[in-house]
């Protein structure tokens, strides 16, 4: 096809005008000036006749008009120059050629004005003056025509003629276009293949000029792509053809290929990008939607070349922007973002497909570690966008991806993500080499907006994420030592990165098992000198944005050592501290109580070693350098004992009563302070404070024992480990109180608390009463008698809530020592056993409490003071006994079981008063009550009656 710029040298040009040509393509459109929306309500016959008669229109105007003579010229002279059938049966393909002709006359007109264009010289004086428009530059509505008739030459001369699956079917996206796709005869000449071939070709001449170019790839570009993978890609029959039965020439479909990789170069990528994914399609879906019905499944070698053109557009220089951008702006985020942005930023299956195109190494690569190298630094900088709404989607898909590639090819993740994005950190490594040329004091190391930058991508990429996969958990722990020191650092002055190392240093020690999560907590503690820390070269420096840098440290001058001394220790005891507040947000995981336990262990450690290995031998015995070993030796122990209990005493301070969560923990705890008292005795090293701290100890298994805590058969089997270290201590040590309490507490757990000794009780109670050796303050006690009053007006709404209570069972977190009946519990093993209404009161408003321990415990006390005949109890037997009869319907064993023990007793007072009601409530109550309550019911009328057998029968005896 002959180019029609060769036209620009006649003389037509120069005095046509482009309103003219644009006035010629409106009476093409539509006469009147109606506008497209006119045709497009029409039907078949309709159509062809407006068509028609546009056609004669236009030519009548040309003919007649002596204005358009100068355009009638032009027309001509492009139309010879013009290489393809113009004139066809058809009328839909004459009208599309017309139309190209007026856009190649349009397009030749605008480049000719703007080489004739030459504005002046601005105005000094009018500085703010918009300068002069060219000549070519259309306006608003001239634009909106320019698009109506490129709609109309997509319309007429591209869509009809592509394959069925090649791109989006034209009678599936208008009312209008189903009616043209019915009104287009593909028998008659020209041939389809040619028709498409034309207007896609002359479309592409019209686009050389700038804004044309503009209008026609923004709206249209995906039909024309459509087109050309047609036209070149196209497989043809096996059978060769003769010359004369070709439509398409071999050099005709080489132009095609090479125009479609021309315009995908020069387009905007994300726009290719998307408009490759339409066409590469997918498996047919059912809809019932008229509208949008059934499209064929793409043919399978449009899918490979679109797959093949997407890798190609992927490993362009910012291919992987390109990729988010075109898969995620069709969302309606828009470039700068949109009012769909948030919406789009919580699609995951979106982000989570494109993070598995990233992660699929394309065919045309040369090897997985090729594709890697060069789109791993792509990956890093999607974390790194100003816009927000973008950010929030990139930084979505970044780090989809960068679990995506760890999970599927981890070796190659570890050495070009990870490494890349942490290697601000392992610079200051102690096991880095610091190159001479940054051994200069003062030389900033690692920037502040690299180390921000790292500890920010950090934050993404693993908390972010959650993702607890073994490289990245791997690749994390080696830079924990200086993530450790860069948190202690921020704690002491304002810093925007704190709160980031504290979510990411909780995060891996959440993700570690139990003992990598120790390991790295004695590295941060300093009992662990072989965790990679800071270099010693190295230090922090406060920056001017709030963020830090590393920087080389200066020489340390003779006057300056105490003082570097005096940094040195407080930049430990920081760190201790710092680590005491770090595992006080891990008390619910575990991780605090079981790091506290073995602390407590290494305290046995340092009671457990021989202070004769550390006696110097006589000099005679050693060499200087043996000497030498021998005091440091000495010396680095001591500072691990001073450390050890500098730990015990910040945990101590820092954490709660609920640092234990579970039952072995607290074995675990108790065993620990037992064996401290076994080595202390094997080293005559006996004190009152190792005394109490045994009495606490066996206490508090005696509290577990007791109630506190309702215990099953497996925390049986973790308590049997304390049976040998109970053995030990009531054997050697020299109390025989605490060996009595040994012995009985050996003999309740082997009996998992079937048999239980007084002795068993009363350190469960002062156990109890030393967590409240006042008792409750004084807004306790309003609180306690606010819900006292409160149980008569609330009975209803009170079961409701202790159903709830019941339903969810004893939580992990539940204390185990309930301080709700210490005070009470506590006073009834005092000699006097005197009991006073206050305290009365108190276990009444216990014995309704949600928690199942304190209920039980308050029940179980009803009964002792009952048994023990306490005035103040059995003055009050009734309401007693209806207290029991009510927590008889409860559903635990534990609570239930406690109150047929305080039944039977009562039943000793009066036993044929308390016979007689319950079988009135039994019998009255068949229809509404329960099987389980009236099983129960049962149980409590079967001690009664047991438990009168003897009675009677020593009666019976005397009366003989």
């Amino acid at each position: 096809m002959a180019d029609p710029r060769q036209a620009t040298g006649s003389g037509a040009l120069e005095t046509c005008c482009l309103e003219r040509i644009l006035e010629a393509l409106k009476l093409l459109l539509s006469p009147g000036g109606s506008g497209s929306s006119s045709l497009q309500i029409t039907k078949h016959d309709v159509l062809l006749a407006t068509l028609k008669s546009n056609l004669s229109a236009v030519e009548d105007k040309l003919l007649k008009d002596p204005h358009w003579k100068t355009l009638k010229l032009l027309r001509d002279e492009i139309a010879n120059k013009a290489e393809w059938p113009q004139n066809s049966v058809d009328v839909t393909w004459s009208f599309t050629s017309q139309i190209l002709l007026w856009l190649l006359c349009l397009k030749e007109t605008m480049i000719h004005l703007a080489a004739d264009f030459n504005p002046g010289k601005s105005n000094p004086r009018t500085p703010e003056a918009a300068p002069a428009l060219s000549p070519d530059t259309l306006s608003i509505s001239q634009q909106k025509t320019v698009q109506s008739v490129l709609q109309f030459v997509v319309t007429l001369g591209v869509c009809p003629y592509l394959m069925p699956g090649v791109g989006v079917p034209l009678r599936y996206r208008t009312e209008f276009g189903a009616v043209v796709q019915d009104v287009v005869c593909l028998d008659a000449a020209p041939d389809a293949t040619r028709r498409l071939y034309t207007s896609c070709r002359v479309l592409l001449n019209v686009a050389q000029h700038a804004s044309l170019g503009s209008l026609i790839f923004c709206r249209h570009f995906g039909d024309i792509a459509a087109g050309l993978c047609q036209l070149g890609f196209c497989p043809t029959k096996r059978k060769p053809l003769k010359p004369e039965e070709e439509v398409l020439t071999e050099e005709e479909r080489a132009l095609s290929r090479e125009a479609l990789r021309d315009i995908l170069n020069q387009i905007y990528q994300p726009l290719a990008v998307r408009e490759l994914l339409t066409l590469q399609g997918g498996p047919p879906q059912a809809c019932t939607d008229v509208k949008t019905q059934v499209r064929s499944q793409a043919p399978a070698w449009l899918r490979r070349l679109c797959g093949q053109l997407l890798s190609e557009r992927l490993m362009r220089p910012s291919g992987v922007q390109a990729v988010v951008r075109g898969i995620l702006e069709g969302a309606g985020a828009g470039a700068a973002g949109g009012h769909d942005a948030e919406a789009t930023a919580a699609d995951w299956k979106k982000c989570d497909l494109i993070a598995k195109i990233l992660a699929s190494c394309p065919q045309q690569s040369l090897s997985p570690e090729d594709y890697y190298r060069d789109i791993c630094p792509q990956i890093l900088d999607l974390f790194h966008f100003q816009d927000k709404l973008t950010a929030r989607q990139f930084q979505r898909v970044a780090t989809t991806t960068f679990i995506t590639m760890s999970r599927e090819r981890p070796q190659l993740a570890a050495k070009y993500l990870l490494q890349p994005m942490l290697a601000p950190l392992h610079r200051c490594l102690n096991t880095a080499e610091i190159p001479e040329s940054d051994m200069v004091p003062g030389t900033i190391l690692v920037t502040e907006e690299e180390l921000s930058r790292c500890i920010e991508d950090v934050f993404k990429v693993y908390v972010v994420g959650n993702e607890p996969s073994a490289v990245l958990v791997d690749s994390l722990l080696p830079v924990l030592g200086v993530l450790f020191s860069l948190y202690c650092f921020t704690r002491q002055s304002v810093s925007h990165i704190r709160s980031l190392c504290e979510e990411i240093l909780l995060w891996i020690l959440g993700k570690l098992e139990r003992k990598k999560a120790i390991a790295s907590l004695k590295g941060f503690a300093g009992l662990d000198k072989s965790m990679p820390s800071l270099h010693s070269l190295c230090h922090f420096r406060a920056a001017t944005q709030g963020g830090v840098m590393v920087a080389i440290k200066e020489p340390i001058c003779d006057e300056d050592e105490d003082e570097a001394l005096y940094q040195k220790v407080s930049s430990e005891q920081w760190q201790v501290e710092h680590l005491g507040d770090l595992l006080s947000l891990c008390q619910e995981c575990g991780l605090a109580g079981d790091f506290f336990i073995f602390c407590l262990k290494e305290l046995t450690h340092v009671a457990e070693e021989n202070e004769a290995e550390f006696k110097m031998k006589p000099f005679s015995s050693k060499s200087l350098l043996e000497l030498a070993q021998h005091h440091t030796l000495l010396v680095e122990g001591r500072e691990q004992k001073l450390l050890v209990l500098q730990l015990v005493a910040v945990l101590c301070e820092r954490m709660s009563e609920q640092i234990f969560t579970n039952i072995a923990q607290v074995v675990d705890f108790v065993a620990a302070t037992l064996q401290r008292a076994c080595a202390s005795l094997a080293h005559q090293a006996e004190s009152t404070v190792e005394s109490q701290t045994l009495s606490m100890s066996m206490g508090l298994v005696a509290v577990m024992l007791g109630g506190a805590v309702q215990l099953k058969s497996t925390d049986f089997a973790v308590l049997k480990q304390l049976l040998p270290l109970l053995e030990k201590v009531s054997n050697t040590y020299p109390d025989p109180v605490i060996q009595e309490l040994a012995v009985d507490l050996r003999i309740t757990i082997s009996t998992h608390g079937a048999f239980s000794t007084e002795a068993v009780s009363v350190a469960a109670q002062s156990t109890l009463n030393k967590n409240d050796p006042e008792g409750k303050t004084e807004g306790q006690r309003q609180t306690s008698h606010e819900r006292s009053t409160g149980v008569s007006r609330s009975h209803l709404e009170q079961q409701q809530s202790h159903e709830k209570s019941n339903q969810t069972g004893l939580k992990s977190n539940t204390p185990l020592i309930p301080q709700e009946v210490s005070e009470p519990n506590a006073t009834t093993n005092q000699k006097s056993r005197n009991i006073t209404t206050e305290q009365l009161q108190e276990v009444l408003l216990s014995a309704y409490d949600p928690q199942i321990p304190t209920r039980a415990a308050a029940l179980r006390t009803l009964s002792r003071w009952i048994e023990q005949r306490e005035a103040e109890a059995l003055e009050m037997q009734e309401k007693l006994l209806k207290i029991f009869l009510e927590n008889l319907e409860h559903e635990d064993t534990f609570v239930y079981l406690s109150a047929i023990q305080g039944v039977a007793l009562l039943s000793d007072a009066y036993p044929e008063k308390i016979l007689l009601g319950l079988l009135t409530q039994y019998d009255s109550g068949k229809d509404k009550h329960t099987p389980e309550t009236r099983m129960k019911v049962g149980e409590v009328l079967m001690r009664i009656v047991r438990a009168l057998v003897p009675v009677h029968s020593c009666d019976a005896g005397s009366a003989s």
